[in-house]
């Protein structure tokens, strides 16, 4: 059963390879930006990033609890249609790009029936202008239909960013979106922009220790860039943000951590050299969380401290075959556990490699920073890293066909001192795919 379950991608994609449209000539009309359908077995053998291992417990009605070494095979199939309606409307050609994707994931995990889903993705971008003004939007959406009851942590053993994979498999709407519009004159550019990231959990709310409730947030800003190119491709940039956090407040509870900010923000972006291509911004983030009231409390050491916020993206082309990238951000953000804010930091590197026009290879590397410290209630003291690698063995059968071969490993880690059963914050988990993909 195992290797049938680890050959089925492989046999599809040939079968479809062979069988379906053997010798046939697939072009795709040239409004149909993508229309794809992928097929991927995996093995998870720590389903729950968990690292707790209690003998004795008794799961809330509904729930699930999340332990240690919790394996499953995964099915996840992922069908992916694109158009651009600029093309098909026959719209100005200044506006090349007016595209709607939906790009489901259906997932079946066989051996944790509560984790199975479905994640209805609709991505929406609009890019149009002119010589002097440029306009650009992006807009992800995304429903999820899993479970709606949130997962039982025995003991309260909540594992180093462990809330976060069981999270994202939970019904809910996320919706993030991205808006800019830039004027040029010459060496300076000046750039309104807006943003907005949206959870909407929808999962049930206990007041039961060890069950994990999930709190909606979201963060929105605005502001603008002022630009300065000191060469036609590389410029230098100042921006101003002003921007607001929201965390829902459990009917249970006092806490939540709402604010508001002000960010002065540096940047550098374009090509400073013709191999590398790089959009750095950062500064002081300046804080302000509402007071404590009779019906609330706001758990942080200080109302109004002053944060850094980072932001980063940096591809080297190193050779026709070889790139490299390197990512991160810091920024201060509200806890999806509805409790004390968080200072996250994501440092990301990947490289690709193609060693032929049909086979490629791509390596990644990971580290999560999440450091609570800013809260003052006790119960949260936390500092959690999770450090990651993956790789992935790409081959192309031809235009239309490619199989993959995937494998990952995450190792989350307590960086906190002084901690009662601080081994069981902590998890190592290993993920084994295989899978196809066929374009029409």
């Amino acid at each position: 059963m195992k290797l049938i379950r680890i050959v089925w991608p492989i046999l599809a994609g040939i079968f479809l390879a062979g069988g379906i449209v053997s010798g046939a000539d697939l072009t795709k009309p040239f409004w149909l930006t993508e229309c794809s359908l992928g097929i991927k077995e995996s093995y998870d053998n720590n389903v729950f990033l968990s690292g707790a291992t209690v003998p004795a417990y008794t799961v809330p009605a509904g729930s699930v609890a999340a332990l240690k070494d919790c394996a499953s095979w995964i099915t996840t199939v992922s069908p992916k249609v694109g158009i651009n309606f600029s093309s098909l409307l026959g719209a100005p050609t200044n506006l090349p790009a007016l595209t709607l994707t939906y790009a489901p994931d259906f997932a079946v995990y066989h051996d944790q029936g509560s984790e199975s889903y479905t994640a209805h993705r609709l991505l929406a971008a609009i890019k149009g202008g002119s010589d002097s003004v440029t306009f650009n939007a992006e807009n992800t959406f995304t429903y999820i239909d899993g479970s709606g009851v949130g997962p039982f942590y025995p003991g309260s053993l909540y594992s180093a960013m462990a809330t976060t994979a069981t999270r994202e498999r939970r019904r809910q709407v996320q919706d993030r979106a991205t808006m800019s519009v830039q004027f040029d004159c010459g060496k300076l550019f000046f750039r309104p922009v807006a943003s907005l990231i949206y959870y909407d959990l929808m999962t049930e709310q206990h007041n039961v220790a060890g069950y994990q409730n999930y709190a909606d947030r979201c963060d929105v800003n605005g502001g603008a860039d002022f630009g300065y190119r000191l060469t036609p491709i590389f410029a230098v940039t100042l921006g101003y943000r002003y921007g607001q956090q929201y965390q829902e407040q459990f009917m249970f509870a006092t806490n939540s951590s709402p604010s508001d900010y002000q960010r002065l923000l540096f940047g550098v972006e374009g090509n400073p050299v013709r191999w590398l291509n790089v959009k750095i911004v950062g500064g002081p983030d300046f804080r302000n969380y509402d007071g404590n009231s009779a019906g609330h409390v706001t758990p942080v050491n200080d109302l109004h401290p002053v944060k850094f916020y980072g932001e980063a993206l940096m591809t080297a082309t190193c050779s026709p075959r070889d790139s490299l990238t390197f990512k991160y951000k810091l920024w201060q953000w509200v806890s999806g556990t509805g409790k004390v804010p968080y200072f996250e930091g994501s440092y990301d590197l990947s490289y690709h490699r193609k060693f032929t026009d049909q086979l490629g290879l791509d390596l990644g590397g990971k580290i999560l920073a999440w450091d609570y410290s800013s809260g003052n209630l006790p119960t949260c003291r936390r500092n959690d890293l999770e450090y990651s690698l993956s790789g992935t063995l790409n081959y192309n059968l031809n235009s239309h066909f490619s199989f993959n071969l995937g494998c990952s490993f995450d190792w989350g880690r307590n960086a906190e001192d002084n901690l009662a059963n601080e081994s069981m914050r902590e998890f190592d988990r290993q993920l084994v795919s295989v899978g196809t993909t066929w374009k029409f």
